[in-house]
């Protein structure tokens, strides 16, 4: 309910993703009941693997995470409550960033050996692999020892998602050798050396794309402007393609022999393909999807959501934990 433009877009997106993930998967609306079957009769579609949840309240992109967790009967507190008691297995929300991290940290609680939880990202890379990279958004400032554990989360992750067994770790800096780099890069270098992630060094940030790192570190408040940097790449990809393609009709000529290999190119930095954003090291699933996401973003976030459960992403990123030596390092 607290998205940028309503539930229209959330429940379209749904419905797309109900039909294409199949009976087996049920998928529950929580909030304004009114409003969710309003946008169902106007869509005309009414699949039987969506229930619906009533909530009377919702969170204001305006609302503090401090506000929205004292809100009673919020469409994302009763969701959240939906998971913490084994009623829904994953919660997917194109809200308020912050509410949904204070909501879900508050409702779900941190997997053991956790500090505090990451946003991650997911980039693609020139060998058509992808990079992931958290913080993206979760922690301003952080701890070293805040680093290393994003670098045993986001490995994890990519273990369970991608069947990489050691994925690469690097620790985002402004050069690779190991002087390079704040107080709180240096220290962190430190203790990730210390720690049994695969960790290859400082990565810079041409190292994103380049295939070469399953996963990049850093604190939320870099990751974030790198997320945002990421997110304005297919705007500018389509405005400069149209402009070229305006400028003769040899532009022309080339772009429709090129179209299908500048649609892959632009899809490739489209926020809605990933869908949204997985945040890490709570015991539960979230996803964070963009505040204006399309019905496309919303139907892949829950597409991102079922595989999760599916992977038992979850459980690989406790186990992780628990068999990590990073409980030991100060």
């Amino acid at each position: 309910m607290g998205s940028d433009d309503g539930p229209e877009k959330i429940v379209s997106g749904a419905v797309i993703a109900a039909a294409e993930l199949g009976s087996d998967v049920e998928l529950t609306l929580v909030g304004d009941s009114d409003e969710i079957e309003k946008s169902l009769r106007f869509l005309d579609r009414r699949p039987k693997n969506i229930t619906c949840v009533h909530a009377p309240n919702s969170i204001l992109m305006s609302d503090s995470p401090a506000e929205a967790v004292r809100k009673p009967n919020t469409s994302m507190a009763v969701a959240l409550e939906l998971q913490s008691e084994g009623k829904v297995d994953a919660f997917v929300s194109a809200g308020n960033t912050g509410a949904i991290m204070a909501g879900s940290l508050l409702k779900l609680r941190r997997i053991p050996g956790v500090n505090r939880p990451a946003i991650c990202a997911l980039f693609p890379t020139k060998n058509f692999k992808t990079t992931l990279a958290l913080d993206v958004g979760a922690n301003s400032e952080c701890k070293p020892l805040n680093l290393v554990q994003f670098g045993a989360l986001g490995s994890a992750y990519v273990s369970a998602m991608y069947n990489i067994k050691r994925p690469k770790v690097g620790l985002l800096s402004i050069g690779q050798e190991r002087v390079k780099g704040n107080t709180l890069i240096s220290k962190s270098h430190e203790l990730m050396e210390q720690s049994n992630l695969n960790f290859i060094g400082n990565v810079e940030g041409k190292d994103i794309l380049s295939g070469d790192v399953d996963v990049v570190v850093t604190d939320g408040f870099t990751g974030n402007v790198i997320l945002k940097f990421g997110e304005s790449i297919e705007s500018f990809l389509t405005t400069r393609i149209r402009h070229q393609v305006s400028t003769n009709v040899f532009s022309r000529v080339g772009a429709a022999l090129m179209s299908p290999f500048l649609r892959r190119l632009r899809r490739a930095f489209d926020y809605a393909e990933a869908g949204g954003a997985p945040l890490l090291g709570i015991e539960g699933i979230t996803i964070v999807c963009h505040g204006a996401s399309s019905p496309r973003a919303i139907k892949n976030g829950l597409s991102l959501a079922v595989r999760m459960v599916r992977t038992d992403t979850l459980e690989n990123t406790r186990q992780r934990m628990r068999d990590s030596d990073l409980l030991k390092l100060k």
